[in-house]
């Protein structure tokens, strides 16, 4: 009996609406000072779209707005096909660690509203809740969204770093079109939310979706990566890929060749007994 390599899908459909090459691109590494820095920053942004990346991930947090301001330079206008999402949900602080969650309504919507600005859109195609704010009822802080999205501030609604019944009461309230978790071969924590995600039809977009190994487990990752003719970075994106037709992982880079490395990643085929050799790693 022949062993095939099974089909990996390459795309996904975000929310129904936006079809995305399953593999994106984290913004958060990009640096937005001045300069050189900043003109190699806009190159690995540009190059990302020329190499067919359909969605880019951006934050609130992330340089408080300078990353989306970034991303605006580098991408403005953008194109039909591309999705960039960005999150909000998380503040400044005065306190010991700099930010603060708030999702009170008010709060949500301004952020919201800076979001457009700085990314020169009228409506943000995916927009995630950073953190869900203990101090808020997720009713309230989704319910806030869902009226953002009635009124065409937002196309979608997702969500990061949740559990699974946090997901499940979110949904009560609104459609949820993505989750952000942390995930990867060697940390998979959050399988359960992989798996509701994956029942519903709900786009899951691992972050940290490239994870050192322990001595041990990088000489046999490396192994595998090897009979592939590829580095382990890819064969750890690869292995996303294969994991669950949902999961778009969204590696970040501010190096251009690292980038087209990650982007390569999506032609790999794992054969079944690779699978079983990476499955069984966790």
């Amino acid at each position: 009996m022949t062993s095939h390599t099974p089909a990996v899908a390459r795309t996904l459909s975000i929310g129904g609406e936006y079809p995305v090459p399953r593999l994106g691109f984290g913004a958060m590494r990009l640096p937005t000072g001045s300069g050189a820095e900043r003109d190699g920053a806009i190159a690995v942004a540009r190059r990302a779209v020329e190499l067919g990346v359909g969605l880019i991930d951006t934050a609130h947090l992330y340089g408080w707005g300078a990353n989306e301001e970034l991303l605006a330079e580098a991408l403005h206008p953008y194109p039909d096909d591309l999705l960039i999402t960005t999150k909000v949900g998380v503040v400044r602080s005065d306190g010991p660690e700099g930010w603060a969650y708030d999702a009170r309504p008010d709060s949500l919507r301004e952020q919201v509203e800076h979001g457009l600005r700085r990314l020169r859109t009228e409506r943000i195609g995916l927009l995630q809740l950073h953190r869900i704010d203990p101090k808020v009822p997720v009713a309230e802080q989704v319910g806030t969204l869902r009226e953002l999205q009635q009124e065409g501030k937002i196309g979608h609604i997702g969500l990061s770093e949740v559990s699974a019944s946090e997901l499940a009461e979110a949904r009560r309230t609104a459609e949820i079109a993505s989750v952000q978790n942390r995930y990867n071969l060697l940390d998979r924590e959050y399988e359960p939310v992989l798996e509701a995600c994956e029942a519903a039809g709900i786009a899951f977009l691992p972050w940290r979706p490239v994870a050192a190994a322990t001595p041990g487990r990088a000489g046999e990752l490396d192994a595998v990566a090897s009979e592939l003719g590829a580095t382990t970075s890819q064969l750890l994106l690869a292995w996303l890929l294969a994991r669950s037709p949902v999961v778009v992982p969204i590696p970040g880079t501010a190096s251009l060749a690292h980038l087209e490395e990650n982007v390569a990643a999506a032609d790999l085929r794992l054969s079944p007994a690779q699978r079983r050799s990476l499955d069984g790693l966790a």
